[in-house]
């Protein structure tokens, strides 16, 4: 990724339990030898990314108790953190995704129920 593309996505917050995924590079050769069209693995219905942001996760209704007006309102809203990270290499179903294109790139907005599987690796954390 650039690194103004990296910049320019700290602009982006993701709502609730969605996630924003970058596609992964597919080689448009298979494993035969054969090469494909361009946009014949895009239809496919299991795709590849990885996550670029996370939303916040399942937010939590909490009981409205007024006798505790020190509390701030931001802490009110509590939620269920998502199992992804940035940098998860994860595998998600293409019905369940919105494609999107921010600033030249394609990015996905999918929903933590649509990713059936992440690889993650722990070198790229430290």
């Amino acid at each position: 990724m650039k690194k103004g593309a990296i910049n320019s996505l700290d602009k982006i917050n993701v709502v609730g339990d969605r996630v924003l995924v970058k596609p992964r590079k597919e080689s448009g050769r298979t494993n035969s030898g054969l090469y494909l069209p361009p946009g014949v693995r895009e239809k496919e219905k299991i795709q590849y990314g990885y996550v670029v942001k996370s939303g916040p996760g399942y937010p939590i209704p909490l009981p409205i108790d007024n006798d505790e007006p020190w509390k701030k309102e931001d802490e009110k809203i509590k939620y269920v953190p998502l199992q992804v990270k940035e940098g998860d290499l994860a595998v998600f179903l293409q019905a369940g995704a919105y494609e999107v294109l921010y600033q030249g790139e394609k990015y996905f907005i999918v929903s933590q129920s649509s990713i059936l599987m992440i690889e993650r690796d722990e070198d790229l954390f430290s």
